[in-house]
């Protein structure tokens, strides 16, 4: 028991020193959601994040923010791998496998085509949480189909198993939803579930924050996995800048003047005029003002050619 809780969570990025210091102090029976409690408790992070020195890297982008700094640049122009510039995707299993099967059967083949839809882009960390018990065979009750794709998933270590386990014939099922945030938020991650996580949002101010910019939605058309072009809503940004760590500065598009040549706003106007591009966009009225001072001006200076010695 002892090795199998340490082999859990030297996985998750644990030291061996804190998590065996937890276990000093609950006991070795403690279950595994006592003891990530007390880790978040103890404030002990992952090592890979402890070797991160920078904490601008857990900056996110504000809602509605479409515009980036100037000297950003295309994920990979600068010469580093283009997979490097993709957020990390955490992957709520049994939430996307309960939305395939109609909320009815758990399908695993709903798992793997949001995977699949990750991998095409590019991504390279994908991580699936699904409850240990769902290794179990089937039964009427909670109905699984394509299981053998759990077992494909965890030989190419994406699928994690959140732990559990019987006492007295009875389930002790560990909350996996905790896992999920906590991994997603640690790597600075994106959340792929339906789920809003409402309790643990007002468990953690930090995770609400975070929850609520970094969750992406989903859905299924006809065994395709579809995520919104616009997490955030129609003024937010875009699919590709919301997985992306590095957003990309959208080209300025100009809409035509649904007036044409017949506009009178000049160079007051918000429009695009095409026949404009060389000339001065000046309103009627100041072309006219414009016209009529010239030739004042010539004749003010022929009077003082005429009167000078």
């Amino acid at each position: 028991v002892h090795q199998s809780k340490m082999d859990f969570f030297c996985k998750l990025g644990y030291g061996k020193q804190d998590i065996c210091k937890v276990l000093e102090n609950l006991g070795q029976e403690a279950l595994e959601d006592d003891v990530l409690k007390e880790l978040i408790r103890m404030g002990s992070r992952p090592q890979a994040l402890e070797h991160q020195a920078q904490p601008s890297q857990l900056k996110l982008v504000a809602r509605g923010s479409c515009s980036t700094a100037p000297g950003l640049k295309w994920p990979g122009e600068d010469g580093s791998d283009p997979c490097d510039s993709l957020r990390p995707i955490v992957i709520d299993g049994s939430n996307v496998a309960m939305s395939h099967g109609n909320k009815e059967v758990f399908s695993c083949w709903g798992i793997q085509l949001a995977v699949d839809w990750f991998r095409e882009r590019g991504h390279t960390y994908i991580k699936v949480f699904v409850p240990l018990w769902r290794k179990e065979p089937p039964r009427q009750d909670s109905p699984i189909a394509d299981q053998h794709i759990l077992e494909e998933l965890e030989k190419q270590s994406i699928l994690v198993y959140t732990p559990s386990r019987k006492v007295k014939g009875k389930r002790v099922v560990c909350y996996d939803d905790r896992y999920i945030v906590k991994v997603a938020y640690e790597r600075d991650g994106v959340i792929v579930s339906n789920d809003h996580y409402r309790d643990l949002q007002n468990e953690n101010p930090e995770w609400k924050w975070f929850i609520e910019q970094r969750l992406l939605m989903y859905s299924f058309v006809s065994n395709r996995f579809m995520p919104p072009d616009d997490p955030l809503g129609r003024h937010g940004p875009t699919l590709s800048n919301f997985l992306s760590k590095k957003p990309v500065l959208p080209e300025k598009k100009w809409q035509p003047c649904p007036y044409g040549k017949k506009c009178t706003y000049g160079n007051k106007c918000k429009f695009y005029h095409p026949e404009r591009q060389h000339q001065a966009q000046l309103s009627v009225a100041d072309e006219l003002r414009a016209k009529t001072k010239i030739p004042l001006a010539l004749g003010k200076e022929e009077e003082r050619c005429q009167c000078s010695p």
